[in-house]
């Protein structure tokens, strides 16, 4: 049986999956033939399948020499080459590490992934009581938010240990060939690795932009992998329609879409996952968000937001459709105890574990938004374990591109990103965009 289970009984389409049957099918053969437009954009189909155990090695060895020299390792890179590392990370540490004494292995954060010069200014002065190293990761190393963050942290590590030491304590992930980065890395002799041309930065988490990082944050990226191989298994074009997981989502989503439900909430019960959310955002709303099409990807933390949230899902516009990812058992047992005064109210609670508690809070908040008028589609993992998240992030994928053309439109370009650069370019008065500098000054007086 696969990791991930996928169940919509309570989305109100199974009397219109027959219909969409053989449009998604058509769409998970494009995909699959790489027929359709963005083609050139499918190394991440069979990557999990693709990467050899020497790979791995490599990776591996250049993470465990990073966090044998540093208790800090920032990690450098703007969307794709951050959150699917931030994601696994994320979920897989400690909520509360930062407060364990003698906590083992370095600590992991990132740079590059705003503009924020207080931002910075704290992550340097930070960095000034530790013993320091960085990836970076960019495919051109002239991307503005990243190549900014580099170059001050570049200058910040070789100030203190000089140039030399500075090259070891810097591996760089960029193209093969081409590129300010690349170039820089070959002339300061970095250790590096390569973003390969034919997989798009959302799609990225499973090249070493994703891996060495997790690796570096002491994460086991083969259980990771392995958990990505069993799902290109479950949902390649042979498994049939109704057992497929990722095909089944692609569809529910694209029958609600067409009913008008054009904002989907991705909602998790266990804090840990809340950047797989902001991953998931990315990865949907890039590749489905362009020609006046697709649905609005956004996400809320539960139960924590049922206080905030709560009320607009309930009760707000019916243009909602939630997908929750439900965590079948929590890794830590934490009971209920009795209380003699029970000024609480909770002895009902008493000898019961939190987890059967939230998941009550689960099941009861899922029927209520089914009642209200939410659509509601349950992804379930076993566990929060590198292996099952591994499945789930390739899940995801699959599911995306198979959606994407199932939408209509090519799930593997962005041309929307380009606007908002051109404009700060303009504004910066980088040479070049003089004559669009004048006339976005003129517009803003």
């Amino acid at each position: 049986m696969s990791t991930i289970r996928i169940n919509i009984d309570n989305a109100g389409v199974s009397g219109d999956l027959c219909a969409i049957e053989s449009e998604v099918k058509q769409a998970m053969q494009t995909l699959h033939e790489g027929s359709g437009a963005g083609n050139d954009f499918l190394g991440w189909i069979h990557l999990p399948s693709s990467i050899d155990d020497a790979q791995l090695a490599d990776i591996q060895k250049t993470a465990d020499s990073l966090r044998a020299k540093a208790n800090l390792i920032i990690v450098i890179g703007i969307g794709g080459s951050y959150l699917g590392a931030k994601a696994v990370i994320e979920a897989m540490s400690d909520n509360f590490r930062n407060l364990r004494k003698g906590a083992n292995g370095p600590t992991v954060v990132f740079a590059g992934q705003n503009l924020s010069e207080d931002y910075l200014y704290e992550l340097m002065q930070a960095a000034g009581e530790h013993e320091v190293a960085a990836v970076v990761i960019s495919k051109s190393g002239t991307t503005t938010e990243p190549a900014v963050a580099f170059r001050l942290i570049k200058e910040m590590i070789e100030k203190r240990y000089g140039k030399a030491e500075a090259a070891t304590r810097i591996v760089a992930v960029t193209d093969a060939a081409r590129g300010a980065l690349r170039k820089l890395a070959t002339q300061e002799g970095y250790k590096t690795f390569v973003i390969p041309d034919n997989v798009g930065g959302r799609f990225s988490v499973l090249t070493p932009v994703g891996l060495l990082p997790i690796a570096a944050a002491g994460i086991d990226i083969a259980a990771l992998v392995n958990g990505a191989r069993e799902m290109e298994a479950a949902t390649a074009p042979t498994v049939p329609f109704a057992e497929n997981p990722a095909a089944q989502y692609a569809a529910a989503r694209n029958i609600l879409y067409r009913k008008g439900y054009k904002t989907e909430i991705l909602a998790a019960y266990e804090p840990k996952l809340l950047f797989v959310a902001e991953w998931w955002k990315q990865l949907y709303g890039e590749s489905e968000g362009k020609d006046h099409k697709g649905i609005f990807p956004a996400s809320v933390t539960l139960t924590a937001d049922l206080h905030s949230m709560g009320q607009y899902i309930q009760q707000g516009e019916r243009t909602l459709m939630e997908t929750v990812i439900s965590v079948g058992a929590p890794l830590h047992t934490v009971k209920i105890e009795s209380d003699e005064a029970n000024l609480d109210g909770l002895n009902f609670l008493a000898g019961k574990r939190v987890s059967e508690v939230n998941r009550m809070a689960e099941l009861g908040t899922m029927l209520a938004h089914v009642d209200g008028g939410v659509p509601n589609i349950k992804v379930e993992i076993p566990s929060i374990t590198p292996y099952n998240i591994g499945a789930l992030l390739y899940f995801f994928e699959a599911a995306c591109g198979i959606s994407g053309y199932t939408l209509g439109v090519n799930p593997f370009d962005q041309p929307g990103v380009e606007a908002y650069k051109k404009n700060m370019f303009a504004l910066l008065d980088k040479p070049g965009y003089e004559a669009e500098g004048e006339a976005i000054r003129k517009r803003l007086k």
